[in-house]
């Protein structure tokens, strides 16, 4: 059973490699991508095909995404609509701050955004990929998340070798233990050029029905407008959307999240 799963896993991985720059993927990047050798690579995309999960390009014989996901997103957002509910939330708190915003579920040890809404009121702003999985240590959202979701996430996360995203991103444990330490005094988790060097954000959990974090929501601020006073502003701002994501998740936001002391950036 456990080399069978290993196989499922190692079929399913090959889903995380596309994104909305990268839409279609052929066998050889696919190989390098994964880091395995071709033989291994096009047997786990002939099943993913075979079984709706992926589609070939008639002319180039790419893959692309296939229509059983379509399906399967479908099943999901009928019967747990975290899209249709978290949108509305997640739009007010992009329009009331003037920058974007992203809600993100928990993916396994990751994060996958569900929706994210941007004004457009600057010149300058934050380039982002609804498509890409969110690292739990190199982001506001993923420090949220790390600071209030279980113990076995953290003791899995900070066990294993972590990757640089910027020259700015933590990767030493005992570091991120102290960043996760201060996010749970807080309640407000940031980060600054850890994940894209020209971003600073601002993350706060999202609670679901059991009172487990399911996931975060986060505001992103270009460098250059990332000034204390605006920061302050949106962390204010982030906390009521967070009790609202929250409350349409099932969930509650915790009293005691409100009595915090301010972070760094809200003195």
């Amino acid at each position: 059973m456990g080399a069978l799963m290993g196989t499922i896993t190692k079929a399913l991985d090959l889903l995380n490699h596309f994104s909305a720059a990268r839409a279609e993927i052929g066998l050889g990047e696919f190989a390098r991508l994964a880091g395995r050798d071709k033989a291994t690579v096009h047997r786990h995309l002939t099943e993913l095909t075979e079984n709706g999960f992926l589609e070939q390009h008639p002319v180039t014989r790419a893959y692309r995404l296939g229509p059983a996901l379509l399906r399967l997103a479908g099943v999901r957002e009928a019967a747990f609509p975290v899209r249709k509910l978290l949108r509305p939330i997640v739009t007010a708190l992009a329009e009331a701050t003037g920058e974007l915003a992203h809600a993100s579920i928990l993916q396994g040890d990751a994060l996958s955004t569900v929706v994210h809404a941007d004004p457009h009121l600057h010149g300058i702003q934050v380039h982002f990929d609804e498509a890409e999985v969110l690292p739990l240590h190199a982001t506001s959202s993923g420090l949220a998340v790390l600071a209030f979701g279980p113990e076995d996430l953290r003791a899995r996360v900070l066990s294993r070798p972590l990757t640089h995203h910027t020259g700015k991103t933590v990767t030493d444990p005992a570091r991120l233990k102290a960043m996760i330490e201060e996010v749970r005094q807080s309640g407000l988790a940031q980060s600054d050029g850890t994940f894209d060097a020209e971003v600073a954000s601002q993350g706060v959990p999202i609670y679901g029905e059991d009172g487990r974090v399911i996931g975060a929501l986060s505001v992103a601020v270009p460098a250059v407008r990332a000034r204390p006073e605006r920061l302050a502003d949106i962390a204010e701002k982030l906390r009521h959307a967070a009790h609202d994501a929250s409350r349409s998740m099932g969930g509650s936001w915790p009293e005691t999240h409100e009595t915090r002391r301010p972070s760094p950036a809200e003195r």
